[in-house]
């Protein structure tokens, strides 16, 4: 089991304006905990499609949370008046 134990949480009052950024944070955060580059580059286009997803149907803010707990890397995106997305992965 992973020893990372961490919640990682953003609050974007408009997300395409943070596209890069976030793109950036995701990277780092999913680097840091040891995954290899396929599945860096996985959950960044599953990130990505949810964000736009959300803002396609006109919901602001966005909530971004990454938490790292008992072996699992969860990442949530959640909109004001919206659907949540989530997804899970253990962690390497």
């Amino acid at each position: 089991m992973s020893d990372h134990e961490f919640l990682f949480s953003l609050q974007l009052s408009d997300e395409s304006h943070f596209d890069t950024m976030l793109s950036e944070v995701t990277r780092a955060v999913l680097t840091h905990v040891g995954y290899p580059t396929a599945a860096i580059d996985e959950l960044r286009r599953a990130l990505h499609k949810a964000l736009a997803s959300g803002a396609a149907n006109g919901h602001r803010p966005c909530h971004v949370q990454f938490r790292a707990h008992s072996g699992e890397l969860q990442i949530l995106v959640a909109y004001e008046g919206g659907a949540e997305w989530r997804t899970s992965r253990a962690l390497p």
